[in-house]
């Protein structure tokens, strides 16, 4: 009986070049995801004393002024109908499990930072959101209840 020395050659290769495809399949997907939600890694800032910061405070952003729907950034505008909970109680809910507070105003979602305790007592209803705006996320400093 002889076997053909090659073969084991032949399956090596085969299995090489196969994890060669998934491993770029997979770094394609990955690269793609990271384009799909807008995030680019920004380097950590490197650290300062309090006398430098003193000295170079950056113009905080101009405070204005967003109306729409205050929800959760995982159910967004439709809280899933099976939901015994109505649009308030499931976005605390969600916020509880991890979610971030978002306000909806027309096809625009916002990420609600900072003083989250008023934004909790609106959440579920139409506001306004007074707070500065960096990128997507609004860093709130009032709330008043819909219009």
């Amino acid at each position: 009986m002889k076997t053909r020395p090659k073969l084991w050659i032949e399956i090596l290769a085969l299995s090489t070049a196969g994890a060669f495809g998934v491993a770029l399949l997979l770094v394609s997907l990955g690269t793609a995801a990271g384009a799909a939600s807008g995030g680019s890694e920004q380097p950590a800032p490197a650290a300062t004393s309090s006398s430098q910061l003193a000295s170079s405070q950056l113009p905080s952003a101009p405070q204005q002024t967003y109306d729409g729907m205050v929800t959760c950034s995982r159910c967004g505008a439709k809280h899933p109908a099976t939901s015994s909970r109505n649009a308030s109680d499931c976005t605390r809910a969600c916020v509880h499990a991890g979610a971030s507070f978002a306000l909806i105003d027309g096809d625009v979602v916002y990420l609600l930072k900072g003083n989250l305790d008023q934004v909790k007592k609106v959440a579920g209803q139409r506001a306004t959101i007074t707070g500065s705006i960096n990128g997507q996320t609004i860093e709130v400093s009032s709330v008043s209840a819909g219009t």
